[in-house]
């Protein structure tokens, strides 16, 4: 056995060195905040509304916070988009009702929806199938009025919005079956697509006038059972909610958020699920595939705590925006 340890390190070792060390390093540019216009809440600014909202689509991205991206071993370039998905309507969760853990059938009926097939196949793999539930304490807005497409790449345009607190929960084994796909990132909305998903606040804060480019500025902090996981102001984003939109309309052209949808701006750092770069690394370079990968979260994960379970209470708070307590059912 310790030869074999031995030899897998020398391998290991000899690629590093041809490589000059440099593909540990996921980020072919540093990411940097985006040059934001600052939005305070204060008493005499903006307007704190109920938050009532019938979206006919819900839009998310992901990795939009640096420390986000090094925590789940996802790699960064300037030049290309963030990942963009899109939330069944089932999701919402307006009623603060307790979130059911999906079970094993509903897991792989998910997985069948996506990519027929995928289910059995799943279902035969793994015998040992946990959802691996995580929080995502997020910004999010809703569009107070149509966006002018011809204008969302100007960097004069602003939209009307409208900010919420929103709770972005995850079935991280589902997500990892996209690893590979051309639709990655399809999988992604899946796994954020259980009945239930989708808590969100009961206060909008909606600004005195349009600035372009410009953000609520809160921090956005997550408790699990009063620990804190998540803690990081909204303007560390990398993006505008203007930049949010012209993405979301890339990948979208013929389904455009409309007045009424809603956009989650992305999860700060600190989530349960936690992918060192390297470790990424390795899995490309010894050519894991979905199911490997997949496999070796579940038993890398095995005794992390952070994965949400039964009875487990998440509360994320946003300055202004007030609290969102959400209730995992036992």
């Amino acid at each position: 056995m310790k030869r074999k340890t031995l030899f897998l390190f020398l391998i290991i070792s000899a690629c590093l060195w041809a490589g000059g060390c440099a593909e540990l390093n996921p980020f072919a540019q540093k990411p940097r905040p985006a040059d934001f216009v600052h939005l305070w809440s204060g008493k005499s600014e903006g307007e704190l509304l109920p938050l009532e909202i019938e979206p006919e689509h819900i839009y998310g991205l992901g990795l939009t916070y640096a420390k986000h991206l090094r925590e789940t071993g996802s790699r960064f370039d300037a030049g290309e988009p963030p990942p963009v998905f899109r939330k069944d309507l089932v999701s919402l969760n307006k009623t603060g009702a307790p979130v059911p853990i999906p079970d094993r059938e509903r897991l792989i009926a998910s997985c069948e929806g996506i990519e027929p097939g995928l289910g059995r196949i799943v279902d035969k793999k793994f015998k040992d199938l946990p959802p691996l539930l995580d929080y995502e304490g997020e910004l999010a807005f809703v569009l107070l009025e149509d966006v002018d497409w011809s204008e969302v790449n100007n960097p004069d345009y602003s939209p009307k919005i409208g900010y919420f607190l929103a709770n972005d929960l995850s079935a991280r084994s589902i997500a990892v079956l996209g690893e590979g796909m051309p639709n990655r990132y399809d999988y992604w909305g899946v796994s954020k697509s259980f009945p239930g998903f989708l808590p969100v606040g009961a206060k909008m804060w909606v600004p005195p006038a349009e600035k372009p480019d410009s953000i609520l500025r809160v921090v956005i902090v997550t408790k699990v059972n009063g620990e804190l996981r998540q803690k990081e102001s909204t303007s560390d984003m990398m993006y505008t909610p203007r930049e949010m939109l012209s993405f979301i309309y890339k990948k979208y052209p013929d389904m455009p958020p409309r007045k009424g949808d809603i956009v989650l701006m992305g999860t700060p750092g600190g989530v349960a699920m936690q992918i060192p770069g390297w470790k990424a690394w390795l899995a490309d370079l010894f050519r894991f595939d979905r199911f490997k990968k997949l496999s070796s979260l579940i038993a890398s994960n095995k005794n992390n705590k952070k994965f949400l379970k039964p009875e487990d209470v998440v509360e994320v708070s946003g300055g202004i925006l007030g609290e969102l307590k959400t209730e995992i059912a036992g």
